[in-house]
């Protein structure tokens, strides 16, 4: 054997060593991240600040104090990666020494891979659900891939929204139009099921009910979201993916009024018809809606019992007759009151914000992305705020259901969200200032806990973000969390391509054990005996603790260079932060000289267990 051929391993597996024992010794000077901040994020922050002490002083609250910098990066880590810090990363910030270190760490996680495919998912959660729909016609992995793409590259939001929106062509190719065939089962696209996915998605409001009654609780009505569905209604697909018809099929010509002024459908009606490649059945009848103006053709087969159904309408446009398919406008054959009708595009308020150009939903997109729209802003702020706390801003409601902006109940006490919202318009709808935003505001800089509080009071600065809630972490948090402790180096798109898919095969499988809440991920969840079971128990967690020379347990155990080393690294490594006194006490004595042993994995075994590893604190 040549010599290279053994030379070039032995580098590599040194170089590795080395990287794995600078990380678990004591800190030395490692290349920190750089970034840029944008120069009037302290003005706004101080802003948000404000508002967050004039009401605390409301409230007649006093709140906790600050938070370590490590349980901070600790919470940034969690919410922009979904994992918790390495010890490769925990060394690198504790040797950074500049002042603004947390915002300088917040801009670089915003530009690491991670954040985007992290956020991409949580997002796409509300866009397009968990579930995998129609294979050939719904790919979840490429609507993410795409997604994940404009957060990397900040695009502005709205531009993301117009362009799900309005998405045309094949799904493959096109990531975007997923958001589309997301709302297609069993060959049929369901328009009503994507007009309640985009007020809820991108106004942040629920109107489903709406759909077969007015909302008894709010005001939307049916005739709202009919005439929202309508915009989504021309949506078809062909031979090139996604499009929208037009939306006359044909002419017909003027002396046809004739045939219209009855309910028969005459002969020479059918044959116009059949001339331009459209059939009527057999059963057939007319139905005039707006005298003179506007008609339904309803058929049915020669052999049916039942009720004919409503198939085209027939316009009087401009002094021309033309035909309409059900596929090509909304007509609601509603059988509850024996009443059809023709519903067109139109929205619950604010019609001048609709676009006055293109498709229906090129115009839809214009009017729910208008700068005017003040849901729009604060749909995004309240999620992106959950999903940096855990919870949503507006704590008594679920995070798609916000009140109207000009309820005059909870204008006060939600109007930081149109603070946030404003910065967010002002700085071209950037995902990335807003998360940086928030990350510098005082609340995410809270304590968790207050030593003198009791129950209720605790409960009073949570209501009053005056304290940093204590969130169970959802699944993929924990399994993530789980993986990056049992490495000391940064598990990212660096790392080898066989550490990556071991991620990515074992995160699935746990998360769909551990159960996922799907869409509600920012309610409030109970820790179920089952879940402690998987963490005690699973296999997962005995692979994880195993005292072998790539994991945490055999690197902290070979090169930690006495028993006070190894406990810090452990606890940094699991929880990010070094033990107290008394857990000093305990169990730097059960450590003793044998590092190398049981008693490492004994100590990860019982840190992936403690409540403090499964909650954001």
């Amino acid at each position: 054997m040549k010599p290279a051929h053994i030379i070039t391993p032995l580098l590599v597996a040194m170089g590795v060593g080395a990287l794995s024992a600078m990380a678990v010794r004591n800190p030395i000077l490692l290349d920190v991240p750089a970034a840029s901040i944008p120069s009037d994020l302290e003005t706004t922050v101080a802003g948000v600040n404000d508002w967050f002490a004039e009401r605390w002083t409301l409230d007649g609250v006093e709140p906790a104090g600050m938070a370590d910098d490590l349980t901070i990066l600790r919470r940034l880590s969690l919410s922009l990666h979904g994992t918790i810090p390495s010890l490769e990363e925990i060394r690198r910030f504790e040797a950074d020494d500049r002042p603004d270190r947390l915002e300088q760490w917040t801009a670089a996680m915003l530009d690491d891979p991670r954040f985007a495919d992290y956020f991409a998912e949580r997002l796409a959660r509300a866009f397009v659900g968990v579930g995998q729909g129609q294979f050939i016609i719904f790919r979840r992995d490429r609507f993410n891939a795409w997604l994940g793409r404009q957060l990397k590259d900040d695009v502005p939001y709205d531009e993301i929204v117009r362009a799900m929106i309005t998405g045309q062509g094949i799904w493959t190719s096109k990531g975007e139009v997923n958001f589309v065939t997301a709302a297609i089962a069993n060959d049929e696209f369901d328009p009503n099921k994507l007009t309640a996915r985009t007020v809820r998605a991108f106004l942040g409001q629920r109107m489903d009910c709406a759909q077969c009654h007015d909302h008894p609780f709010d005001d939307w009505t049916q005739a709202q979201f009919e005439g929202l569905t309508a915009h989504y209604v021309p949506v078809g697909r062909s031979l090139v993916g996604v499009e929208d018809a037009d939306r006359f099929a044909f002419t017909l010509p003027a002396e046809f009024l004739e045939d219209l002024k009855g309910t028969d459908v005459s002969d020479r009606l059918r044959g116009e018809f059949r001339e331009n490649d459209y059939s009527i059945r057999a059963r057939a009848e007319l139905m005039p809606l707006v005298d003179g103006e506007l008609w339904v053709l309803l058929d049915g087969d020669e052999s049916d019992e039942e009720e004919l159904q409503p198939q085209y309408a027939i316009h009087l446009d401009n002094g021309e007759l033309k035909v309409s398919t059900r596929q090509q406008v909304y007509i609601v054959d509603d059988t509850r009151y024996d009443e059809v009708r023709v519903v067109p595009p139109a929205v619950p308020f604010h019609p001048e914000w609709l676009g006055e150009e293109g498709t229906p939903r090129q115009r839809l997109a214009e009017w729910v992305t208008h700068p005017e729209n003040r849901r729009f802003e604060r749909a995004i702020v309240n999620r992106v705020w959950g999903l940096m706390f855990g919870r949503p801003f507006a704590l008594d409601r679920p995070v798609d259901d916000l009140p109207d902006p000009d309820d005059p109940v909870t204008a006060e006490s939600l109007a930081l969200l149109d603070m946030l919202g404003e910065d967010f318009r002002q700085h071209d709808y950037s995902i990335k200032r807003l998360v940086q935003v928030i990350a510098a505001s005082r609340p995410f800089r809270l304590a968790s806990d207050v030593q003198s509080a009791g129950e209720a009071e605790l409960e009073d600065l949570e209501r009053s973000w005056a304290v940093f809630p204590l969130v169970r972490l959802r699944p993929e948090q924990v399994i993530g969390a789980m993986l990056q402790a049992a490495s000391v180096k940064t598990i990212d798109r660096n790392s080898h391509l066989f550490v990556r898919f071991l991620r990515f095969a074992r995160e699935q499988g746990f998360v769909d054990e551990f159960g996922d809440p799907g869409e509600n991920e920012l309610s409030d969840r109970v820790g179920t005996i089952p879940q402690a079971l998987l963490r005690m128990n699973g296999q997962l967690a005995s692979e994880l603790t195993e005292p072998n020379p790539f994991g945490s347990v055999g690197r902290i155990s070979a090169l930690a260079s006495s028993p006070e080393a190894t406990l810090d690294a452990c606890y940094l490594v699991c929880l990010t932060r070094r033990p107290t006194e008394p857990e000093r006490e305990h169990f730097l004595p059960q450590l003793g000289t044998q590092r190398e042993g049981q008693a490492v994995q004994d100590l990860f075994w019982a840190l992936f267990n403690s409540p403090e590893f499964s909650w954001n604190h």
